[in-house]
């Protein structure tokens, strides 16, 4: 097998163009065997094969840097840079990340989960390299969903003014999660629909070659040359462009890539390459979106592993809710960023065509075209995951929070994400959105709890609002019919005598735990509350709770600066916190590896027992014979 003779990207130079070939089948059996048993982001990765080996065949890595777009497709680039062995431990605890990430390897030349960063990543090495007269070669590869983002653009726009000699390599696969969208994926697919015309150029050239005007066959070469550049975004933004190139004819790849390495010039380019997104992976489904990431599935049909959701999950309970206000409200329209089916906006999307917008991976776009949607007073629902809720926080400031405009966000995946790791993590979303003046913000417990704060949100007209959820199923509760809450009122779930336990999010499942433990086996009875609003919080209820308890603990799945910032402060300008002991459980301030979701809440201390313990502790108990009552 020739894989078993890859240690090093070095190694690919030891074979010729049949061999290389082989090796390309091979990696393709070895990583679909591979996510069978794990599951994870099989199709960007399937699709790169040949480009990936093109790529590391040519170029001299890790002196020669190669920085992964979003890294969803970096997985055959793990395998050939010494990581074969361990790519079975994928996402999970003490193994290999999903991305790309400089502490794991020398050969991840930047850390990525997000996407649109690698060319002006790229731009950055590539200009440091020249200060430091080094002459090493720095490849940017994006995809071309992630051209639909700004920061994409930026880097292009400033790379072309720039001179250097940046190589950025455009994996086109029509796909980023769902199929790309937008006006740049319909000038790709123009381009990609004829021949490329530096082709067309050698041709006409070879016509004219031995014509008895031979004195007119370089003004007509340059003739066309204008034309097609006159013609092509690239290449006016200051960059020469090749392509569009077959991605999985890895002979031609590497003949064109050893060409662009040998250039002399002191400007960027820019390789078209085509690619198809999950090559060699067959699935009875026949949906492609599906490719991106999957669960363990037969090699032989393609048939995933079936879920063993018991219970509705909170996206769905988003989205079935959503429906529910649109069919009562023609206003309420629904907003994604590349993530349709992330969000649960897909059924959104067939029912209320005229009414659903995906912008692409463009979440600074989209929440300012929100913005402008309620400048009009139509009611837009932004759903977006906590994680890239931060590559849009200026508009959320400047375009929303300034103006007080009644714009709906709905910040799925908020918390810990388990396997996906920080940078998919929701972890600082009530933190910085707690900052920001006029902002509502809430926090449902459980699945009914989200239904009625979006039925909230659609009635909700004052200025902007949010509510933030978690990945996976919910409780299982019985979801009641639509219900307004009272802007900024929390409940009491079960009242007790010696200590309080604000519980804020879906924390509250564990927090009744820690409530019947110590009920049960510390004679402990605990008042247990769920906050619902982190901002405004329950002045009246919260003024209650201190006065009739000494011991009060907050229970949330966010960083520093999220309820507990916003309850101490009302504690403590209200002079309520004599005589009192508060703790605070929220997330460490690290950034939490990935690992399951069970020992993420064990290390964060925010489950059932980390709660008892810090219970006890606070009341300085190691037995129940220490107990006394505090009130």
């Amino acid at each position: 097998m020739l894989l078993d003779k890859i240690k090093s990207p070095k190694d690919l130079k030891q074979f010729n163009s049949d061999q290389l070939l082989e090796l390309c089948k091979e990696l393709s059996s070895f990583y679909i065997n591979c996510m069978s048993q794990i599951g994870g982001h099989l199709g960007g990765s399937l699709g790169v094969i040949e480009l990936t080996v093109a790529l590391h065949y040519v170029f001299d890595t890790p002196r020669d840097k190669l920085i992964w777009d979003v890294s969803h497709q970096a997985h055959i680039h793990k395998i050939l840079t010494g990581r074969r062995d361990k790519i079975i431990t994928l996402k999970q605890e003490g193994g290999l990340s999903g991305f790309t990430k400089r502490s794991e390897s020398i050969y991840d030349a930047f850390g990525a989960g997000h996407s649109s960063t690698s060319i002006s990543s790229g731009l950055g090495m590539e200009i440091a390299n020249k200060l430091n007269s080094m002459n090493n070669h720095v490849v940017s590869i994006i995809g071309d969903g992630a051209l639909s983002a700004g920061i994409a653009y930026e880097a292009l726009n400033n790379a072309g003014a720039l001179k250097n000699n940046l190589i950025v390599v455009l994996n086109d696969n029509k796909m980023s999660i769902s199929p790309s969208v937008g006006a740049m994926t319909n000038y790709l697919s123009k381009i990609s629909s004829h021949e490329p015309y530096s082709k067309l150029r050698e041709i006409v050239k070879a016509s004219l070659e031995h014509s008895p005007v031979k004195d007119i066959v370089s003004n007509t070469v340059r003739s066309i040359e204008r034309h097609f550049k006159s013609e092509n975004i690239f290449e006016n933004l200051g960059f020469d462009y090749i392509g569009p190139l077959d991605g999985h004819d890895v002979t031609n790849l590497i003949t064109i890539l050893k060409k662009v390495k040998d250039r002399n010039t002191q400007k960027p380019i820019f390789l078209h390459v085509l690619t198809e997104k999950g090559r060699g992976f067959h699935s009875t489904t026949g949906e492609k979106e599906r490719f991106h990431a999957v669960s363990s599935f037969c090699t032989e049909t393609g048939a995933q592993k079936k879920s063993t959701v018991a219970n509705i999950t909170y996206t769905k309970a988003f989205s079935n809710r959503l429906i529910d206000e649109a069919r009562r409200d023609s206003r309420i329209l629904a907003i994604t960023a590349a993530m349709p089916s992330g969000t649960g906006l897909e059924e959104f999307q067939k029912l209320f065509p005229d009414r659903f917008f995906d912008t692409g991976i463009a979440e600074q776009h989209a929440l300012t075209f929100a913005a402008g949607l309620a400048c009009e007073n139509m009611k837009p629902f932004v759903a977006i995951y906590s994680t890239f809720l931060q590559r849009a926080y200026d508009q959320v400031v400047h375009d929303i929070a300034i103006q007080n405009l009644p714009v709906r966000i709905a910040i799925d995946r908020a918390g810990l994400v388990g396997s996906d790791g920080p940078t998919h993590a929701g972890s600082f979303d009530l933190s910085f959105l707690g900052s920001l003046p006029n902002f509502i913000i809430m926090a449902p417990s459980d699945e009914n709890e989200l239904s009625q704060m979006i039925t909230t949100s659609a009635y909700y007209d004052l200025g902007p609002i949010a509510f933030r959820y978690p990945r996976g199923e919910g409780t299982g509760v019985h979801i009641d019919s639509p219900q307004i809450l009272q802007i900024g009122k929390g409940r009491v779930v079960q009242e007790g005598n010696d200590v309080a336990i604000i519980s804020v999010g879906t924390r509250l499942q564990e927090v009744l735990k820690a409530a019947k433990t110590l009920l049960d086996n510390h004679d402990i009875s605990p008042t247990v509350v769920d906050a619902r609003f982190v901002k405004p919080i329950d002045k009246e209820l919260f003024s209650r709770i201190l006065k009739e308890h000494k011991l009060i603990i907050t229970v949330e799945e966010n960083s520093i600066g999220g309820f507990a910032s916003q309850f101490n402060h009302f504690m403590l300008t209200n002079d309520l916190q004599k005589n009192k002991t508060v703790r605070n459980l929220f997330l460490p301030d690290i950034f939490i590896e990935q690992s399951s979701s069970y020992k993420m809440y064990e290390k964060t201390e925010l489950n059932s027992t980390s709660i008892v313990k810090t219970t006890l502790e606070s009341l300085n108990i190691s037995n129940i014979a220490q107990f006394t009552k505090i009130v």
